[in-house]
């Protein structure tokens, strides 16, 4: 065999022949093997190394011209035509001829794959060397020639031109080539070898209605399991809605069902069929957190099961019955029936299917828009009338101001332990609408943001509950501290002249101008401040307490028993359906989530206006922090106040004894830092408003 070839190697086997120029050897040389180059592999150049390649390649046995058939004469043409394989390898040829590679090379795309650049020329090896290209551990690597350069994939019209490196990264790339375990699938066992169709092409091993039969080649069980659900089902049927293995599991980046990066797709991928049902699961806990980069969560398959998806009627279902109870179970151990009646998927905006998560949703977007209306317009019709004023005389306006600052005749209006206590609404309000609004904003950028900048849901989770302890602490505090003045001024509510507690005595001291009620009076001076912003009417006084700051007060009260019950329910779900029915936690998540936002955009607007943004009171009014109003203060606004102590005689034992100074310099900063903090997170509320707004949402 060497004496037939001898003819071929007297010039081809000299390593002089690499080095001619074009024009002596009439043949453009291409890149020799193994060296870089962008583009489709190059066919080899004139030089062969006899001993070290072909000698020792599954050809070594054969001729030259057993395969360059032109070359049998020589002096030989100045261009063979490429080597002829269907001599020998009919049937591989014949599967070739009808596989997307050679359709492309009749169609003239220059860069699809030719026999040659997939096995090699000269060093061609057998399949079973594991030095060869075509060997399992090596054929990822042979594939990604061309399936990892985006131009010629786009040339080619591939439509996965990253297939390449999404399969390396992937569970069955990363067993074959980082732990060399050939049982996992290379390129050719879902694509075949020689006869590479395209998935549209009904005979093709990744055409849609054979991808279960093409991954049932390994996973035996998982095909027969997803044959007998309604997904195999469907596919079985005919109907397109069938999803098949590459659907869920995608075609090439495929991961471990365990690992964290599966789950968290896993939403979108059953959204694709689902969007309806994607749509309420991201409304509830699980959608948000799975959206937030939290896995230990349940998602789609953790309720309706893996491959074995059933209909809701078909009793192997896994939310049927008892077993329903089982698979929440799995996650809430406490959980009992009334708890597994939840509704994972419930459409609030549905009135004959959902009738009492419809009316609270009604009833909370009311609530919502209705006093973000009323107080929206009473706040814009306060800031254009004290803009007017300024205006009108911009120096006494700076000069009231400063007086109401500078002057040295200082009285008390909240002692320090109300002051702390307004301490502790602050630091807990901002907490709980820093950890509670990425939640409900869950699907923008911020939202990840902050919860990155957190720790993770977890950690956000765990600092929203601490908020809420010190809510009902602050809030117990005060209840606490009204009955002990009850009990310390009991003699208030008794009869002057039976000295027995009197009913009628105590309701007048309950309403008195020194308690934050609301009477008739705060009716009266709001319709004289709508006079006054209409320039209809002099600027009203006020008692201690404005309707606005006991609207404030109550609000917190209304805020800590609704927010706060809701809030119990959603921390707790299993405790209280163990009494009550499973669609509480429904009702639950709307009352908490639209509430909160009605809390956190009132603070953050109106009470901000009252007491940051009022060009009377800007950049803020410290008297929360100080504990103090001054008497020009008073009488320019709490005039009817000053006027009923100097009638009483009490205005002597108001009178500033303390040392705020000294306080000053720590309590300013920390209140312009809340207010900051209360800002920003407004910014961002408004923001992502306004984006659902825009999207239809």
């Amino acid at each position: 065999m060497a004496a037939a070839n001898q003819a071929c190697l007297d010039c081809h086997g000299q390593p002089h022949i690499a080095t001619l120029p074009p024009a002596d050897r009439r043949l453009m040389v291409s890149d020799e093997v193994g060296v870089a180059h962008e583009g489709p592999p190059t066919r080899p150049g004139l030089y062969l190394d006899v001993a070290a390649v072909y000698r020792t390649s599954v050809h070594g046995g054969l001729t030259c011209v057993s395969c360059h058939l032109d070359g049998s004469e020589l002096p030989h043409p100045a261009r063979l035509e490429p080597a002829r394989c269907d001599a020998c390898h009919e049937t591989e040829w014949r599967d070739y001829r009808s596989s997307v590679h050679a359709i492309g090379l009749d169609r003239g795309d220059a860069n699809a794959a030719t026999c040659s650049d997939c096995h090699g020329t000269h060093d061609m090896l057998s399949s079973r060397n594991v030095q060869s290209r075509t060997h399992k551990l090596q054929l990822p690597f042979t594939c990604a020639q061309c399936h990892t350069n985006p131009r010629m994939m786009e040339e080619g019209g591939v439509h996965q031109p990253l297939a390449a490196q999404q399969y390396i990264d992937s569970m069955h790339g990363r067993g074959l080539i980082e732990k060399g375990l050939i049982v996992a699938p290379s390129c050719n066992d879902c694509h075949g070898t020689h006869r590479i169709l395209p998935s549209e092409d009904p005979m093709s091993t990744i055409h849609r209605d054979n991808v279960p039969a093409t991954c049932g080649h390994c996973h035996v069980g998982v095909e027969r399991i997803y044959e007998e659900s309604i997904h195999g089902q469907l596919l079985a049927a005919g109907d397109e809605r069938g999803p098949v293995c590459a659907t869920c599991h995608s075609a090439h980046e495929i991961v471990h069902p365990a690992d964290s990066a599966f789950k968290l797709r896993s939403d979108e991928r059953c959204g694709q069929c689902h969007a309806d049902r994607l749509a309420r699961y991201r409304e509830t806990f699980h959608g948000k957190a799975i959206a937030l980069g939290r896995s230990a969560v349940a998602a789609c398959y953790d309720c309706h099961g893996h491959h074995d998806i059933v209909g809701l009627d078909d009793p192997a279902s896994r939310l049927v019955g008892e077993r329903r109870v089982e698979t929440c179970q799995q996650c809430h151990p406490d959980g009992g029936e009334n708890f597994a009646a939840y509704i994972a998927h419930a459409d609030h905006t549905d009135r004959e299917n959902y009738p009492a998560l419809y009316w609270t949703f009604v009833v909370m977007t009311a609530l919502v828009i209705g006093t973000f209306t009323f107080f929206g317009v009473h706040t814009a019709l306060w800031l254009a009338r004290s803009s007017a004023l300024y205006l009108r005389d911009p120096r006494a306006f700076r000069h009231q101001k400063l007086r109401a600052v500078r002057d040295d005749e200082q009285y008390v209006r909240f002692r320090p332990f109300e002051r702390f206590l307004h301490g502790l609404v602050v630091s807990s309000f901002l907490l709980l609408v820093a950890t509670g609004m990425p939640l409900k904003f869950f699907d923008t950028g911020w939202a990840q943001v902050m919860i990155d900048f957190m720790g993770g849901l977890e950690v956000a989770g765990a600092l929203h509950r601490a908020g809420a302890i010190i809510t009902f602490i602050y809030f117990a505090l005060h209840l606490g501290s009204l009955a002990l003045a009850a009990v310390r001024h009991r003699s208030r509510f008794r009869n002057p002249e039976t000295k027995r507690f009197d009913l009628r005595q105590a309701w007048r001291v309950a309403f008195s101008p020194e308690m934050p009620l609301p009477t008739l009076t705060d009716v009266r001076d709001w319709w004289a401040h709508q006079k006054w912003f209409f320039g209809r009417g002099p600027r009203p006084q006020f008692d201690k307490w404005t309707y606005w700051e006991k609207f404030d007060y109550f609000a917190v009260f209304w805020g800590v028993a609704i927010i706060g019950l809701s809030g119990l329910v959603l921390w707790f779900p299993e405790a209280f359906t163990k009494v009550l029915p499973g669609w509480i936690i429904n009702v639950a998540v709307i009352v908490h989530s639209d509430e909160a936002l009605l809390a956190a955009g009132f603070i953050f607007t109106f009470h901000f206006f009252n007491v940051h943004f009022r060009p009377e009171k800007f950049p803020m009014d410290p008297v929360i922090f100080s504990g103090r109003i001054s008497r020009a203060e008073m009488l320019h606004e709490r005039k009817r106040w000053l006027d009923r102590l100097e009638s009483e005689g009490r205005l002597d034992a108001v009178r500033v004894r303390d040392e705020w100074p000294h306080w000053k310099r720590v309590l300013h900063p920390l209140g312009f830092f809340a207010f900051g903090i209360g800002t920003l997170l407004l910014l961002l509320i408004f923001f992502a408003m306004g984006s659902r707004l825009l999207g239809g949402h």
